[in-house]
């Protein structure tokens, strides 16, 4: 195995599953799924797939089941609290056909962090059930740890929670390069230069466009952002949409609009 320190040309993938009726019934926004991207990308892991699924084991477990067999990470967030209705991680044991245990040094980090809180109840004590097996990951800002369990990570549903279980496991999983990027902007319909992007892109195969379209200050743009690992790809790239945009009578601007 490559060591996790040392870049390679392989695209490493990762999904992510959002576990909580409450983000279907959109009483809460979900502000995971960006921070998730973002940390993967320094990692040099894609983000490809995005699943959010209700408080219901059946529906978790099959999306564990599906996600975690094409891509090379799973993550999850949501539903590894101390309430009935926090299974995570009985439906991820179920999917990996473990059993539930309590791990040792997750009881022992909430008995430490719960001791001037009121002690270690039952309901806490959910909080370190693990799939048999599985390692932690630490949570400096709360006692509750997050799971690590063969390429599935439970993580907290709470945004500020979760950014410090991946602050935890930075540098910690095999990547490849990190993904960069650039923008340029341009008030332009996408539409009038769709055929200056497709061609631009196959002419650089090191690189992905995107393109974004807007509508502000009562006029119609669009920002293109160029996605490569390798920097000299991303120049070239965007030298070559900036002199297509020109040619075709319009003005790039570079960082975007």
């Amino acid at each position: 195995m490559t060591d996790a320190s040392t870049p390679t040309d392989r695209i490493w993938t990762a999904a992510l599953i959002v576990v909580g009726d409450e983000i279907l019934s959109g009483r809460t926004h979900d502000k995971n799924i960006t921070q998730v991207a973002t940390w993967l990308g320094v990692q040099g892991i894609r983000l490809r797939e995005v699943r959010v699924v209700p408080d219901v084991e059946s529906a978790i477990v099959e999306a564990v089941n599906a996600l975690r067999a094409r891509n090379d990470y799973l993550f999850t967030t949501g539903g590894i609290g101390p309430t009935h209705d926090d299974i995570t991680v009985d439906a991820v044991a179920a999917a990996l056909e473990l059993p539930v245990v309590i791990h040792p040094r997750a009881r022992a980090v909430l008995e430490s962090y719960y001791a001037t809180r009121g002690g270690l109840n039952e309901a806490r004590l959910r909080m370190a059930r693990v799939p048999e097996g599985a390692s932690l990951i630490e949570n400096r800002l709360l006692g509750a740890p997050g799971i690590r369990v063969q390429n599935v990570f439970l993580m907290a549903g709470v945004p500020h929670i979760a950014a410090q279980m991946l602050d935890a496991l930075t540098g910690q999983l095999e990547g490849g390069l990190p993904l960069l990027s650039a923008t340029i902007g341009c008030w332009t319909a996408e539409s009038e230069v769709a055929d200056l992007l497709r061609e631009t892109e196959q002419a650089h195969d090191q690189c992905q466009i995107g393109s974004y379209p807007f509508f502000r200050e009562g006029r119609v743009g669009a920002n293109f952002v160029i996605r490569s690992v390798s920097a000299d790809a991303i120049a070239a790239c965007g030298e070559a949409i900036e002199i297509g945009l020109r040619a075709s009578g319009r003005e790039p601007v570079p960082g975007g609009i």
